[in-house]
């Protein structure tokens, strides 16, 4: 989770491409340029070794355009050929 946050931050998109689950991963991966990522938190994490399952909760603060936010989601994630890949997210929108 900390190094797909750390590619949203600089717009790695090659980084996002590789952690994303092939059949969730979206055809086109943009870069939003006009987003300062300013810190995550790591709310909690479930799963892991034995299990190929797992779920990390998190907080990203961020700013764009003069307005600051934070992003609240739970991710699952998936060990797939051994790496834990991004499978999809619950966002909280009372954040």
């Amino acid at each position: 989770m900390r190094s797909r946050y750390t590619a949203f931050a600089l717009g790695d998109t090659v980084h996002l491409a590789r952690t994303w689950h092939p059949a969730t991963r979206p055809a086109d991966l943009d870069a939003d340029r006009g987003t300062d990522w300013l810190g995550l938190t790591i709310v909690r994490a479930a799963g892991g070794a034995p299990d190929d399952d797992g779920v990390v909760e998190f907080r990203a603060r961020w700013r764009a355009g003069g307005v600051t936010g934070e992003l609240h989601e739970v991710s699952r994630f998936r060990r797939l050929r051994g790496r834990w890949v991004y499978v999809d997210g619950i966002i909280d929108e009372a954040s």
